[in-house]
C-alpha cells in the first residue's frame, strides 16, 4: 500500500534543470522534496508520494487531513 501525506512547503531550495526542489514541514520533520509536478510556493501546502509533491492543497483541506492523519496514529499506539 502506497500514502501520500500532507506537508507544508517552507523553501524553494533550488532547481537542477527541469526539477524543482523545496523543503517541506512533515509535522515538524523537514524534508527535501521534488515540486515539479506542481505549481508550489513557499506556504502552500502539499500531498507527497515517494519524495513528489503531487497536488497542491487548500489550507482547510490541509488540516483536516493532518487532523484525520494524527487521529490514526494517536488509535495505532
Amino acid at each position: 500500500m502506497c500514502l501520500a501525506i500532507p506537508a507544508k512547503v517552507v523553501e524553494i531550495t533550488g532547481e537542477e534543470g527541469i526539477r524543482r526542489k523545496a523543503k517541506a514541514d512533515f509535522g515538524g520533520v523537514s524534508r527535501e522534496i521534488d515540486i515539479t509536478l506542481v505549481d508550489a510556493k513557499v506556504g502552500d501546502y502539499v500531498i507527497v508520494h515517494a519524495g513528489f509533491a503531487i497536488a497542491v492543497l487548500d489550507e482547510q483541506e490541509a488540516r483536516e487531513t493532518l487532523a484525520l492523519w494524527w487521529e490514526l496514529l494517536e488509535e495505532s499506539f
